[in-house]
């Protein structure tokens, strides 16, 4: 049976719900919701099974206060071999309960403050999964956004199926994409992860597992197979995690039964001319009127009819109606994130969220098109680019905040890195294909490697033939007749 949180008197919540930001430890509070997180065992598995349908999920609070006491236990168990984390309903979980925060915000500095310590909570939760002691699996099955991006991002395994919805919405409502993606996003390489933080475009279906977001793309009707296997698998007391993962890693393997073949990479904006374009123009660009000045000279040189004209039209108006203080603050988090380690990455996000509390576009945004009947435009303040300092960005992330991570003993490795230590379970990247080329590999030589080294993983050819096809630029043939080719 579930186990399930016990009701206490309500009266009392309210006391202890402040100042989460420097303790260490995360404790369930009277008043808590009782169902809203379900716990399980089956066998070596441990689920956690976020119970809020009607709400799509949306992490609070009463979850997060849950969720994290029971990893910290879980962690010290000999029998718990696996942890699998799903969501009921058409949602894994739909983001933050922003619509909460954003009423808190209105009552002053006290609402603010209570705004700030669930940032607080939040972020705790997501660097133990981030750094947790065992095998973590999360089954993203239906809509990913915001909150659910952070309880699945970090785990060395992330499911998708035919259902999921990723995106990372933040900047439509004044706020930053956070949860770890100035981590995360900038480390998918090329462009994609500034594309889609600026524009909060949706990853569908199996893109999600092309774009690495996921690591593996199955078809939702075998998850609880899947999990009923997970929950089979034995391991010796010394077996290290790395071999545990593996293990695991092959398990879900066995469950993959192919690719959608009415969904090619190229069809999306993860591979094919649309990828190409992104990475044109968000790749290198340090600002929004570079990126625009980028998509011009795109379009100057397409023809006029080119599905690419909608998509760069399309593209320029999105990043024109979200916060121009978001874009901005986003732009500059995303550039210094490549270099944060995991633990400075949740730190300096506690300082951004802060401050935004403290802004008034996130109330606007989440009021204009969350809470008031019917949505309307948010206005934000400023309302354009220009009016946006560069120190009105440095407040960010210069905002000094009271925060820890929590600590050992709550089930975390304590590990800080600067690069996911798993992220060899997701498809290859653009740099990992280009590395091979400039050693002077051939482009079958190429497949052929790395279909070997990730042993024959579903997606590998797929992923691979779309980079080379988007990085490659053919300059004629040599004397002998030889194809001459440029990394672009």
């Amino acid at each position: 049976m579930p186990l399930r949180a016990k009701i206490m008197n309500p009266a009392m919540a309210g006391q202890a719900t402040r100042s989460f930001a420097a303790t260490t430890d995360i404790k369930e509070l009277p008043g808590d919701a009782p169902d809203d997180v379900l716990f399980d065992s089956q066998g070596g598995v441990r689920s956690i099974l976020l119970n809020r349908p009607k709400k799509l999920n949306s992490l609070d609070a009463s979850m997060i206060r849950k969720i994290a006491p029971r990893l910290k236990e879980w962690s010290r168990s000999d029998m718990a071999n696996v942890v699998v984390i799903k969501g009921e309903g058409r949602a894994f979980c739909a983001g933050g309960d922003v619509a909460s925060l954003a009423k808190q915000n209105k009552t002053g500095a006290e609402g603010q403050q209570a705004s700030k310590d669930y940032f607080a909570l939040e972020y705790k939760l997501d660097h133990l999964i981030a750094t947790y002691k065992k095998p973590y699996v999360a089954f993203i099955d239906g809509i990913t956004m915001g909150g659910g991006v952070g309880l699945s991002m970090h785990a060395p395994f992330r499911i998708a199926t035919e259902n999921t919805v990723f995106a990372m919405p933040e900047t439509n409502i004044g706020l930053f994409p956070d949860v770890g993606a100035s981590f995360f996003l900038p480390r998918l390489g090329g462009g994609l992860g500034t594309y889609l933080a600026l524009t909060s475009d949706q990853l569908k279906g199996v893109d999600v597992f092309y774009a690495g977001v996921a690591t593996h793309y199955l078809h939702s009707s075998s998850l609880p197979d899947l999990e009923a296997r997970l929950a089979e698998l034995q391991f010796k007391d010394y077996d290290d995690l790395p071999t545990r993962l593996q293990v695991i890693n092959s398990t879900i393997e066995e469950f993959c039964t192919g690719l959608p073949h009415d969904k090619p990479i190229a069809s999306g904006c993860v591979g094919g001319d649309i990828r190409k374009a992104i990475d044109f123009v968000f790749q290198a660009a340090h600002d929004i009127n570079e990126m625009f000045e980028a998509l011009d000279e795109i379009r100057h040189d397409i023809s006029p009819k080119s599905p690419i004209v909608e998509w760069i039209s399309k593209t320029k108006k999105t990043i024109l109606s979200r916060s121009p203080t978001s874009l901005k603050v986003t732009i500059r988090q995303l550039q210094q994130g490549i270099s944060w380690s995991i633990a400075d990455t949740f730190r300096k996000e506690h300082r951004i969220a802060s401050k935004f509390m403290e802004h008034p576009d996130f109330v606007e945004g989440v009021s204009a098109l969350l809470i008031d009947k019917p949505k309307r435009t948010p206005t934000w303040s400023p309302g354009s680019l220009e009016e946006v300092s560069d120190a009105d960005v440095a407040a960010f992330f210069n905002n000094p905040t009271s925060f820890e991570l929590l600590n050992k003993d709550a089930g975390s490795t304590e590990q800080d890195y600067t690069a996911y230590p798993h992220a060899h379970f997701t498809l290859p990247t653009d740099l990992a294909v280009e590395v091979h080329w400039r050693n002077g590999m051939k482009q079958e030589e190429i497949m052929q490697k790395l279909v070997r080294e990730y042993k024959g993983k579903q997606g590998v050819k797929e992923k691979v033939a779309d980079i080379l096809q988007r990085r490659l630029n053919s300059k004629g043939f040599n004397e002998n007749y030889e194809a001459i080719w440029e990394w672009l």
